[in-house]
Formats: structure tokens, C-alpha cells, sequence
């Protein structure tokens, strides 16, 4: 299936461009992150009691924020109150950040008094029985530091993969396409109020393994084009590597773009956030692999034809230098001495 016919794009003419949009992507996410006190963090990491339930008649959040003040041990001012799932679902999560004991009959304590302060309120029978999670804090911090450490592992063995692959400037690119990768999703997490979940988690390796896929792609035809066009300067040859990728990399990003998007719109809500970053990851990945990945390479490749030209450049510059030296008069009298003697 071709889409492009022959394409001859100049895909580096506009990397400064999309490098200013990365970045301004990337701080406007680290102001919000800022602003907002951090990414949420979901009852994984952050540990607690989430209470999900499921009215005939759905109450507002303010009558359930006012039951929790009222009837559950401590008030409900640390309480996190909001719809859940779709409107005609009639749910409503209630979060605390305190659990009971972490063993026995004693850590289900916390969502048993949260239900019997909706009881007691009257707002209304339920539909069924209520989905409670309890996460204690020692489980949570656990968590957090084996996702961490998820990460962080997944992107130093791809460096040394790549490394030893291709070449390092490959793996740099690579490296630095797929942390700005990260850090968009982050930002749009941020701007769409996303909780930092385990599923969120497991969306980012995943997206990291399909962006890093399509930047191996474009840099073999890279390595490939580089043993036949010798004479060309990197820029080039990074070009044509696009181009000659391009209906690859536009079907596959399509084609994964519109799975995800269906997992988003039927998936349910526990898979909508896990949904929301392979979205942005998938469309940030194609974006990346095309204009991250593939400057940081020319930029590498430039930056080390210069210092090779500078070492190679003889002390003095100009006509002057690659002028042979005049002869002193004593050796032009030796010389003229030779003739003679001839």
C-alpha cells in the first residue's frame, strides 16, 4: 500500500520548528505539574482506599462531600469526591488517603466507614455492591520504586543495544527522542488531569518500545544509505531515510493510532488512562522518530565533521599557509653556485 508516491520531503529543513514546539510543550507541562502541587498519583502509588459505587439515583459530589464531613470518622476534607465512568453509569469514586491496618480484618476498615456514611445520609440505594481498593502506604511506595525502576532500566538497555547495533550517536538519538516522548506524555497527563496509575505506567514502557521500534526502522535505511551515499552530507542522507520510510511508519502509526483510539471510547474507565497516553504516545513516537531522533543524528554527525576538519587544519590559514616557504638567501646562493659549477 502506497500512500506517498516517491516522496522527497525535507523533513530537517523544519526540525528548529519542532524542536520549539517540543519545548514548548515540555515547559508548559512542568508549569501546570508545578502549579498543581505534582502529578496525581493514583491509589497505587500514593496509597489509600478508593470506594467506587453505583446509585439508582446519582447524588452530587457536594451532597457526598457533605456525608463524609458529616458521618465518617475525621471529616471528608482530604477526600478526593468525583464521577466516574459515564454519566449514565450513576457512579461515584470517593478516594481517602488513610487505610486501616495493613493485615487482617482491619484494612478494609476505612471503605466500610465510608459506606456506612453514604448509608447513613440517605442519597439513595445502590445498585450493587461497592468496588473497593485499598493500597497501604508501604505497598504504594513499593510500587512507585519498581515503576521507576522500570523505566529508568528499559532505557539504558536500550542504549547499550543501539550501542552496539548501530552506533552511538544512533543510540543518543534514540535515548533523547524517547525521554522527550516521556516528558510530553507527562505534560498531557497533566493538562487532562490523568492520575499517575500503574496502567499509565505500563502505557509508557509500552509506547517506548513502539517509538524506539519506528526510530530502528529509519535508522537502518540511515546505515544502509550511508555505504552508498558517501559523497552526500548527513542531512541528506537522513532525509532520504524518511522519505523512504514514510509509508511505513504513516500505516503503522495509523493503524495502532485507531486501536488505541477504540480501547479509549469502549474500554471502559479503568482503561481510559492507559487508552489517553498510547494515544499521545503513538502520535508523539511517529513525531519524534521523524524529527527528534533523526536531527539529533545529523547534529552528532555535523558537530563531528567539523572537529575532524578542525584538527586536520594546518596552523596558518589563508593562501599564505599552503604556500612552500621561500628560500633563504644562503640557500638560494648554494643553488645558484651548483649552476654555475654545471
Amino acid at each position: 500500500m502506497q500512500i506517498f508516491h516517491n516522496p522527497s520531503y525535507n523533513f530537517l529543513k523544519y526540525r528548529w520548528y519542532a524542536l520549539a514546539v517540543s519545548w514548548a510543550i515540555i515547559i508548559a507541562g512542568m508549569v501546570t505539574v508545578w502549579t498543581r502541587g505534582g502529578l496525581p498519583e493514583g491509589i497505587e502509588f500514593q496509597g489509600g482506599t478508593s470506594v467506587i459505587v453505583q446509585f439508582q439515583q446519582t447524588p452530587s459530589v457536594d451532597q457526598v462531600r457533605r456525608a463524609l464531613d458529616r458521618y465518617f470518622p475525621g471529616g471528608g476534607q482530604n477526600a478526593i469526591v468525583q464521577a466516574y465512568g459515564a454519566p449514565s453509569e450513576r457512579r461515584i469514586m470517593i478516594r481517602v488517603p488513610t487505610t486501616g491496618q495493613e493485615s487482617g480484618t482491619e484494612l478494609t476498615k476505612t471503605a466500610d466507614q465510608i459506606v456506612t456514611a453514604l448509608q447513613r445520609a440517605n442519597l439513595g440505594k445502590s445498585s450493587g455492591p461497592p468496588d473497593t481498593r485499598v493500597v497501604g502506604p508501604t505497598v504504594g511506595a513499593d510500587l512507585k520504586s519498581r515503576g521507576l525502576w522500570a523505566v529508568g532500566l528499559s532505557l539504558a538497555g536500550i542504549l547499550v543495544y543501539i550501542s552496539l547495533r548501530f552506533q552511538l550517536s544512533f543510540a543518543v538519538g534514540a535515548i533523547v527522542a524517547s525521554i522527550h516522548d516521556l516528558l510530553i506524555t507527562m505534560a498531557f497527563l497533566a493538562f487532562f488531569r490523568y492520575d499517575l496509575t500503574l496502567n499509565v505506567i505500563a502505557a509508557v514502557l509500552t509506547l517506548t518500545g513502539y517509538s524506539m521500534n519506528d526510530t530502528i526502522v529509519i535508522f537502518d535505511r540511515v546505515r544502509e544509505n550511508l555505504r552508498g551515499m558517501r559523497r552526500d552530507n548527513i542531512g541528506a542522507v537522513v532525509n532520504v531515510a524518511v522519505n523512504q520510510t514514510l509509508n511505513r511508519t504513516i500505516i503503522t502509526g495509523g493503524t495502532t493510532l485507531l486501536s488505541v483510539v477504540a480501547l479509549y471510547l469502549f474500554g471502559g474507565e479503568v482503561l481510559r488512562g492507559f487508552a489517553f497516553t498510547m494515544i499521545v504516545g503513538v502520535i508523539t513516537g511517529t513525531y519524534s522518530s521523524v524529527f527528534i531522533a533523526a536531527a539529533i543524528v545529523s547534529f552528532w554527525h555535523k558537530g563531528a565533521a567539523r572537529a575532524k576538519a578542525v584538527v586536520g587544519t594546518p596552523t596558518g590559514t589563508g593562501p599564505q599557509a599552503s604556500r612552500p616557504a621561500a628560500a633563504t638567501p644562503r640557500q638560494r646562493t648554494r643553488a645558484q653556485r651548483k649552476a654555475r659549477a654545471s
